[in-house]
């Protein structure tokens, strides 16, 4: 394939990828986004490996079949509630990529530049490569035990952690100049592992210290770290459609991650700087302290409420997608509405553990878009719904952003149920949600606690209502 064509297939891939990213953006043109972006992936793939320089074709397709293959098993298999977690370790692999790239770019022998400043601006390229891919990969591996559960949600706050911190950049800095000093002289290995490990200590610190309640800004924020990442491969490459799709997932990512920050009301310094509770206020995240006694309601109690209402708003989280309810509840849906009851969704933008996780999981059980909206949509409509149904969500639900300054999740904007007539709130216990915080919706007056398994829960009010 000549380089015309590889260059013409380059920029249809790209704005194949920029549609991708436009489709993405919407539910109703989700899917047709996703087509968007595997095209242009199919066409990048295909001409890359047409490049006149390619030649080792058996290791390319042995390398791309394993990778396909894997690939395919992960779809196959990974349910909707371990999303989250696979969207992080594959970020690791990202960042992984680029660290490899990296050190296999810098130990090609058969690299010139016909001028010493080519050279050195090369290194930098190298070095910011494995340097934001080092963080990434560290930073996603910590964020995949974080939502699995195998590490604890709690933030890990060491002494002086902030100046930990600026120290590890400023090392990684000096080493920096090291390594470009060095590998004027045919050296420069060592300070660049040495960066290595510093950043890979960093990543690790970085999300460590970050709270449960700011996950889904990880999530955003380690997809903008893997889009750098993918730019500074395609510099050391030379590569530019890897630089333009790199930088492209990067600054949405970012956007995102800004996004989702201004929806919990933080400030994106200050989620790196640490998690939810962990700086200010008084109460401790995961205090029991008695609140009184919960109200709780059987299924016949469930089902009469909801077949009386006229206005139902229907909240999800993550409890839902643990148990897989979202088909039940979008029977419940259809069945409520086929009576003549106006039934909607209220979805927070954190919901669950990455962003849109909600909107994925109701999409896939064929719920109608046009029923589904936004916080900001529908806060004001509480003190007008007759029955609000909390499905498994905790922290976007709680009072106490509001009522209690002194709160770990002061500030957070929530969705404000309590408003309504009455609130049926599905648990399976009284544990508190995953930023570890007490939440007084439980113990209100118009609040009903339904304690169960949500989609056993929900199985046994559907059938109620069905007959």
């Amino acid at each position: 394939m000549s380089q015309g064509v590889i260059t013409v297939s380059y920029i249809a891939a790209t704005i194949l990828f920029i549609l991708a990213l436009g489709g993405l953006s919407n539910q109703e043109t989700a899917r047709r986004g996703n087509l968007y972006g595997m095209i242009g992936m199919a066409i990048a793939i295909i001409a890359t490996v047409s490049a006149p320089g390619v030649s080792s074709y058996l290791e390319i397709v042995v390398a791309m079949g394993i990778g396909g293959i894997i690939g395919y098993i992960l779809a196959v298999k990974v349910d909707m509630t371990q999303m989250p977690e696979l969207v992080a370790i594959l970020h690791s692999l990202v960042g992984m990529a680029a660290v490899l790239v990296g050190y296999a770019n810098f130990m090609d022998p058969t690299i010139s530049f016909p001028t010493s400043v080519e050279k050195i601006i090369h290194e930098i390229e190298i070095y910011i490569g494995v340097l934001i891919g080092a963080v990434t990969f560290s930073g996603s591996i910590i964020a995949f035990g974080k939502l699995s559960g195998k590490i604890g949600g709690s933030p890990m706050l060491l002494p002086a952690r902030h100046w930990l911190n600026l120290g590890l950049l400023l090392a990684a800095i000096w080493f920096g100049r090291e390594f470009v000093h060095a590998a004027e002289t045919g050296g420069g290995m060592q300070p660049l592992i040495i960066m290595t490990v510093i950043a890979l200590i960093f990543g690790i610190h970085m999300v460590m210290a970050i709270g449960g309640a700011d996950m889904p800004v990880v999530v955003s924020m380690l997809n903008s770290y893997s889009g750098w990442a993918a730019s500074a491969t395609g510099f050391m490459l030379s590569n530019d459609l890897l630089i333009v799709t790199g930088a492209l997932v990067g600054s949405s990512g970012a956007i995102l991650s800004y996004i989702m920050c201004r929806a919990m009301n933080r400030n994106f310094v200050a989620v790196i700087a640490g998690g939810f509770g962990t700086e200010g206020g008084s109460s401790s995240p995961t205090s029991t302290e008695d609140q009184g006694e919960v109200i709780s309601v059987d299924t016949d109690e469930v089902a009469e409420l909801l077949s009386e209402a006229k206005e139902i708003m229907i909240i999800p989280g993550y409890g839902m997608a643990v148990a897989q309810a979202q088909h039940t509840v979008n029977e419940i849906t259809r069945t409520l509405k086929e009576k003549k009851i106006n039934v909607r969704f209220g979805i927070h933008p954190v919901a669950g553990r990455m962003p849109g996780h909600m909107n994925v999981l109701l999409a896939e059980a064929k719920v109608p878009y046009d029923i589904v909206y936004e916080m900001d949509e529908i806060n004001d409509d509480f003190p007008k719904i007759d029955v609000s149904i909390i499905i498994g969500a905790n922290d976007i639900v709680n009072p106490s952003a509001q009522e209690d300054p002194n709160s770990p999740i002061a500030g957070m904007p929530v969705l404000e149920c309590w408003k309504g007539k009455t609130t049926i709130v599905l648990k399976r216990s009284m544990a508190t949600g995953y930023a570890g915080v007490q939440n007084p919706l439980f113990f209100k007056e118009n609040t009903r606690m339904y304690f169960g398994d949500a989609k056993d829960s929900l199985d046994a009010v559907l059938k109620l209502l069905n007959s």
